[in-house]
């Protein structure tokens, strides 16, 4: 039975931490404080990246190994200082459901998640206005997801394929691991068409699967894709979240969707040169590596 509890004051706002005792990583021991003493370390590098955005929470009350559940609408149980935003489902606010997402922008509400076990954070590709609108996106993402028997190293030669392109349509890419099977990179831009990113990202992935038919494929179909990268250019899509940069995973072990450099994806020849767990983050960032700190800097015009 799990054991543990703590109220303390995180910048002023009151937290009962509960649980803490509970493992939520079997196979390491990864206790839920360890998550929440994770995320508190890691707050000054994450927070740029959720700030502003409408978060989706995926919780593990009993751990990676007990099941899961998506929520977007922030709990009942919320204290009333936790940030929300209003917004309709649905692309472009099309949809019929009304959610009430949280706002991660400040240590409290960070601390306040990471104690529901939300061990990924998810969030769009876009911020929220301060009438409560969506803004148009301010970044491109590319999900590059490995086909079996692909791994992360034949995205890294795929990465490096589309660095070139978005290079020299004078975009800046820089690659995290999704902390999962692929790889991600990310491009800040300015656009004034919502639909503008997700158009380009397609045009971008079909350009890429026709030149290399035999490494990548830019179609939804799973069977499409053995042996193959898939260019994920649909979480372009206003709907559509990606996992937060610095957010833990929900594997066997901690592992962290973590930025790396182009040197990095260049040496990787097998999976484990670009696996990174809480650990491992941390000692990059306390060594000066924020490598995402200058994602938002300099948007290109899309």
């Amino acid at each position: 039975m799990a054991t543990g509890q703590l109220t303390v004051d995180v910048q002023g706002r009151r937290l009962t931490l509960s649980n803490l005792d509970k493992v939520l990583y079997p196979e390491v021991g990864f206790t839920k404080r360890d998550v929440i003493a994770y995320y508190h370390q890691v707050a000054p590098a994450m927070l740029p990246h959720l700030r502003g955005r409408a978060a989706t929470l995926i919780r593990f009350p009993d751990g990676v190994d007990g099941g899961s559940f998506f929520e977007k609408n922030v709990s009942r149980h919320a204290p009333d200082w936790v940030p929300t935003a209003a917004l309709v489902s649905g692309a472009d606010g099309t949809g019929r459901a009304l959610n009430h997402h949280v706002l991660i922008g400040d240590l409290p509400t960070l601390m306040w998640t990471a104690n529901l076990a939300a061990l990924e954070l998810h969030v769009p590709q876009w911020t929220v206005r301060d009438d409560g609108g969506r803004n148009t996106p301010d970044l491109l993402v590319f999900d590059l997801d490995p086909g079996a028997p692909a791994t992360i190293v034949e995205c890294c030669r795929v990465a490096e394929r589309l660095r070139k392109v978005l290079a020299s349509d004078g975009l800046r890419p820089l690659p995290k691991t999704s902390g999962s099977k692929g790889l991600q990179l990310y491009c800040p831009v300015r656009t004034s068409a919502t639909d503008r990113t997700s158009a380009y990202a397609k045009e971008i992935a079909r350009h890429l699967e026709a030149a290399h038919p035999d490494a990548v494929v830019a179609t939804m179909s799973k069977a499409a894709r053995s042996g193959k990268v898939f260019i994920d250019w649909s979480q372009n899509n206003t709907a559509k979240t990606t996992v937060a940069p610095y957010s833990l995973r929900a594997r066997s072990r901690p592992t962290v969707s973590t930025p790396v450099t182009w040197h990095e994806i260049r040496s990787c020849t097998d999976p484990e040169d670009l696996v990174f767990t809480s650990t491992d983050v941390l000692h990059r960032l306390d060594g000066g590596s924020d490598l995402f700190a200058d994602l938002h800097q300099d948007p290109a015009e899309l």
